[in-house]
């Protein structure tokens, strides 16, 4: 994972798309939608029923990788609200595993109950080492701030192809992580509700950027300037 400086912290950013904070060592994870697959499946889409178990890999991965021992999971962690119902023996068991293991904070998001079965702390949002974790960022926010929900991705044109790669996006106070999900899409990074959402336009920040990780680095990507 590869570190970078927000809000006067050091973060690490890796290309599982997960978030480390070696500060509080924690693992910072947004938009999960465990069993969405399962979800579309009622309404006749049938796709493959693996994205929890895939997206849970993932997360048991970054935690060997980091050695984090807390987990928060920055809102829509199911699909919906039945979801964790859902889970076939082999996820269920791998989340029962994972939350026995680490202290998990489940904040919750627009598809979440404010409560749920699956163990860990249930929270809107939660202020820690300085930062301010929530699903969804708010304009008006003067605090730093880390959310999800909108599932930016970068898209580019290289050689006459279209590219996407989901990124963070970043300003001076606020970063918006990149979905965790298997099954997730993605929103223009620089769509201008992103950009509204961190604070464009509005005298808060000066500059706004997409961040996306590789193995090795972090680019970054000019999505907004203010005018000089």
């Amino acid at each position: 994972m590869v570190p970078f400086s927000f809000a006067s912290q050091e973060l690490r950013l890796g290309a599982s798309r997960a978030l480390f904070w070696p500060a509080e060592n924690a693992l910072l994870v947004a938009d999960l939608h465990l069993e969405k697959a399962s979800w579309y499946a009622r309404f006749g889409q049938m796709l493959p029923p693996y994205d929890s178990r895939e997206t849970l890999e993932r997360i048991a991965l970054s935690l060997r990788e980091t050695g984090a021992r807390r987990v928060f999971c920055l809102g829509d962690n199911f699909h919906d609200a039945d979801g964790a119902n859902r889970l076939e023996p082999h996820a269920a068991g791998m989340l029962a595993a994972l939350t026995r293991a680490t202290e998990w904070v489940w904040i919750t998001g627009n598809h979440d109950e404010k409560g749920g079965s699956v163990p860990g702390e249930y929270l809107p949002e939660v202020r820690i080492g300085g930062l301010l974790l929530r699903h969804e960022a708010q304009a008006d926010e003067l605090e730093p701030e880390l959310s999800g929900h909108f599932h930016p991705k970068l898209r580019i044109v290289a050689r006459g192809r279209s590219i996407a790669r989901p990124c963070a996006v970043s300003s001076e106070n606020k970063l918006i992580l990149p979905a965790f999900g298997a099954l997730t899409g993605g929103m223009d990074a620089a769509d201008p509700v992103i950009l509204g959402r961190l604070g464009a336009g509005l005298g808060q920040t000066r500059a706004i950027d997409a961040l996306v990780p590789t193995e090795r680095r972090i680019t970054r990507f000019a999505l907004w300037r203010a005018a000089a």
